[in-house]
């Protein structure tokens, strides 16, 4: 009497699910560039805990309300931004449809609408400048003055920083002969950078235009 015999089947090896190296770099280094403008910070709040008369009269050449107006026009390019991760995960590079049909738009369209949002908040900042000069306010006229150009033209240099990688970006999309994974990772960690900055904008914008 024979009985049959059956092998047991070999358990199936669990996926390996690694993260991609290129994002976790990515984060690692926006953690280095944090503690840089927490030092900044740092810098601000003493600077003004040992002048805040000096502080009660110089924050009055702020223009807030303009500046305001430069903050949503940096914090809605984060959303575009976005659109653009959208359009690179689904491995879409360019538009499918008309130039106002922004459902179809692909990953280049929004990264170029970022780029002129951010190029318009760098213009802005630059004309804000110009004006505090004009008012007295330079960078080495007084302890505000060190501590306002300090700690916006590190955050505005990183701005330009991140346009320079939308056109890298945008450039390859073109030159690539077909949209990959590699090009869209490219892209999705371009925006973590980016949304990075407009957060610290925001930490900037709040703590020199508000807590006056």
């Amino acid at each position: 009497m024979t009985s049959a015999t059956q092998a047991p089947s070999a358990a199936p090896h669990p996926a390996l699910n690694r993260p991609n190296m290129v994002s976790v770099g990515t984060v690692v280094w926006l953690s280095s560039e944090l503690m840089f403008f927490a030092g900044l910070f740092a810098m601000y709040f003493t600077l003004r805990s040992t002048s805040s008369e000096l502080w009660a009269m110089e924050t009055e050449k702020l223009n807030v309300p303009f500046a305001l107006i430069n903050t949503v026009i940096l914090v809605s390019s984060s959303f575009s931004c976005q659109f653009g991760v959208f359009a690179a995960e689904r491995l879409q590079p360019r538009r499918t449809g008309g130039l106002f049909a922004f459902a179809r738009w692909g990953m280049v369209e929004w990264f170029l609408l970022t780029f002129l949002m951010g190029a318009i908040f760098v213009s802005v900042q630059a004309y804000e400048y110009a004006e505090l000069v004009s008012e007295g306010v330079a960078l080495s006229s007084n302890a505000f003055g060190s501590a306002f150009y300090i700690t916006t033209g590190f955050h505005g240099i990183h701005v330009i920083g991140g346009l320079i990688a939308f056109l890298f970006i945008i450039g390859r999309a073109f030159i690539a002969r077909r949209f990959g994974h590699f090009e869209a990772t490219s892209a999705i960690v371009t925006s973590y950078y980016w949304h990075f900055v407009d957060v610290v904008w925001i930490g900037l914008f709040i703590i020199i235009y508000f807590l006056q």
